[in-house]
C-alpha cells in the first residue's frame, strides 16, 4: 500500500510531465503537421497522423537517451504514418475500383479542358518563376509551400521583419510577369 508522502510526489512527477510533454508538443506541432500534410494532402488526414505521431511521443517519453533526437525521432514517426496512409489509401481505392467493375463509370468532375487549362496556368508559373530574381522566386515557392515567414528568413538567412514587404515585391513581379507571358502567349 502507497503512503500519502509517495502519491504526492507522483502527482508532482505526472504534473511535471504534462506540462514538459506540453511544452514539446506546441514546439514540434507545427513542423509535423506540416510534413505529414505534404506527404498526404488532406489537412484532417494530416492532422489525425500528426496527433498519432504525438500519442506514441507521448507513450515514450520520460525516458529518452541522453543522446535522444527528438526532431529526428517525430520526423521519421510522422513520416512512415503518413507513408502508411497513403499505401493504406491506394490499397483501399484499388479494392474498390476493382469490385467497382463493370459499374457505369461516373462522369469526372474535372473535364479533360479544365485539366488542361489547369496544366497550362503551372506551366506559366514554372516559367515565370524561372525568369525571375532567385531570391524573389525562392520567397514565393517557400511561402506557398506553407512556411511562416520566421521560417522563410531562417532558410534565407533574412531578417524575419523583412519577409513581408520582400513576398509582396515578388508577388507583384510574378503577376506582372504572369500577366504579360499570358498576353504574349495569346
Amino acid at each position: 500500500m502507497k503512503n500519502h508522502k509517495t502519491g504526492v510526489v507522483e502527482t508532482v512527477q505526472a504534473r511535471s510531465y504534462s506540462a514538459e510533454f506540453e511544452a514539446l508538443f506546441m514546439e514540434h506541432w507545427a513542423h509535423v503537421y506540416r510534413a505529414i500534410f505534404r506527404l498526404v494532402g488532406d489537412p484532417s488526414e494530416a492532422e489525425d497522423l500528426a496527433l498519432e505521431t504525438f500519442y506514441r511521443l507521448y507513450q515514450r517519453y520520460p525516458h529518452p537517451d541522453q543522446d535522444f533526437n527528438l526532431g529526428g525521432w517525430l520526423h521519421r514517426v510522422a513520416t512512415n504514418l503518413g507513408l502508411h496512409s497513403i499505401r493504406s489509401f491506394k490499397r483501399r481505392e484499388y479494392y474498390e475500383s476493382a469490385r467497382g467493375k463493370g459499374m457505369p463509370e461516373e462522369i469526372p468532375e474535372t473535364s479533360p479542358a479544365k485539366l488542361l487549362e489547369q496544366e497550362e496556368e503551372r506551366r506559366l508559373a514554372r516559367l515565370v518563376l524561372a525568369g525571375m530574381n532567385e531570391r524573389q522566386a525562392q520567397l514565393l515557392v517557400l511561402r506557398y509551400s506553407g512556411l511562416a515567414y520566421k521560417e522563410i528568413a531562417n532558410i534565407l538567412g533574412l531578417a524575419p521583419t523583412s519577409i513581408g514587404p520582400l513576398l509582396l515585391r515578388a508577388e507583384r513581379e510574378f503577376e506582372k510577369r504572369y500577366r504579360a507571358l499570358e498576353e504574349e502567349q495569346a
